[in-house]
């Protein structure tokens, strides 16, 4: 199986599967004498750890983060880091009923055509799991970008139910399990998804992510669009289905004169009157916000019975069973922070090597 890295000069490439050993990822590109230790890792994987409310898969996973290589007395040295998540609670016993059917809505059918081979614990490499690593490796292109930029996102779709966004509030995304800026939406989002988890269902999400700080500059035309990696950065995150820059499908329904961001002089600085364009015009941020959404399909695994077929080709039923999230969408939240870090990370260092510092 190829095409396990992404990017360019900042590169990662993620191993592991569900209900392995162990995952983790290489990291190539970190420039050195950056301040980088396992403290500087293990929050971020913490935002995204299984267990820890009654709203995501209750699999007890600790995802204590190891760096096996490319720091020394606390810094980078430039060689490749290595990063590794040990599996401790994986019950592939669960798994046995469905190692001989292919289960609808997962990569079950595809990666037995592909490979005539496929793992069923779990999903292997297609299972949610897999972004554990891509968090760590998240976690080290913060550091590449420093503290001037800002990268937060936030839980505003569970279902049909949208956040109204006059309630927004940043400070409310860590105060409640969904990671919302909306306390009313979070409060009936309780309810909505203890009752979809009773069911055996489940149910998608949509996650937004606004990155504060950004430079103007980084991305290249045409095909280094900084919006065409981040949209494929964000698609590769398993369950996905879409993603939007900005406004997104929402500027079809615009005017011209309506979505487009007109400028004035701030003193010696450019000033937006809007951001109808997410942060970057011509495949190159502006110096605004950069802001994306991705949309998240309802968990395949369910307590429902469906459908389906056979390895050998004959019709069948199949009620997957273990411990999923009845929205994965929630734990989603951290996964697009760290897809967002790593393509930025990766753009600034472009930029670095074609044209200079900013």
């Amino acid at each position: 199986m190829s095409h396990n890295t992404f990017g360019h000069l900042f590169r990662v490439t993620t191993w592991g599967e569900s209900h392995g050993p162990a995952l983790g990822c290489v990291v190539d590109g970190t420039p050195p004498r950056l301040p980088l230790t396992e403290a500087d890792i293990q929050p971020w994987l913490d935002r995204r750890r299984p267990g820890q409310s009654r709203f995501v898969t209750q699999r007890q996973e600790p995802d204590a983060v190891r760096i096996l290589s490319g720091t020394y007395e606390g810094q980078t040295t430039g060689t490749p880091i290595s990063l590794l998540i040990e599996n401790v609670d994986h019950r592939s016993k669960d798994y046995s009923d469905v190692a001989a059917k292919f289960r609808p809505g997962h990569a079950d059918v595809t990666y037995q055509a592909k490979y005539g081979i496929r793992d069923p614990r779990g999903g292997g490499r297609s299972s949610a799991r897999e972004t554990a690593a891509r968090v760590a490796a998240g976690a080290v292109a913060r550091a590449i970008l420093g503290s001037g930029v800002t990268i937060r996102g936030a839980l505003v779709q569970v279902g049909s139910s949208v956040i109204d966004r006059s309630r927004w509030d940043w400070d409310a995304v860590d105060r409640n399990p969904f990671f919302c800026p909306d306390p009313i939406a979070a409060q009936d989002w309780e309810g909505l998804l203890d009752g979809v988890r009773k069911a055996g269902s489940s149910v998608g999400a949509v996650i937004e992510v606004v990155a504060s700080g950004v430079p103007a500059g980084l991305g290249a035309p045409l095909y280094g669009k900084l919006d065409a990696d981040l949209a494929a950065a964000l698609m590769s995150i398993n369950a996905v289905k879409g993603v939007e820059i900005g406004d997104g499908f929402a500027a079809a329904a615009l005017r011209g004169e309506d979505n487009a961001d007109e400028m004035r002089m701030a003193g010696n600085a450019i000033a937006f009157g809007s951001n109808h364009a997410g942060g970057i015009l011509g495949g190159i941020s502006t110096g605004q916000d950069v802001v994306a959404r991705f949309a998240v399909k309802p968990t395949s695994s369910i307590l429902l019975p469906r459908r389906t077929v056979t390895r050998d080709g004959q019709d069948a039923e199949v009620l997957t069973k273990g411990r999923h999230d009845p929205c994965v969408g929630i734990r989603a939240v951290p996964v697009g922070e760290a897809m967002m870090a790593c393509v930025l990370a990766d753009h600034l260092l472009r930029h670095r090597a074609q044209v200079g510092t900013l």
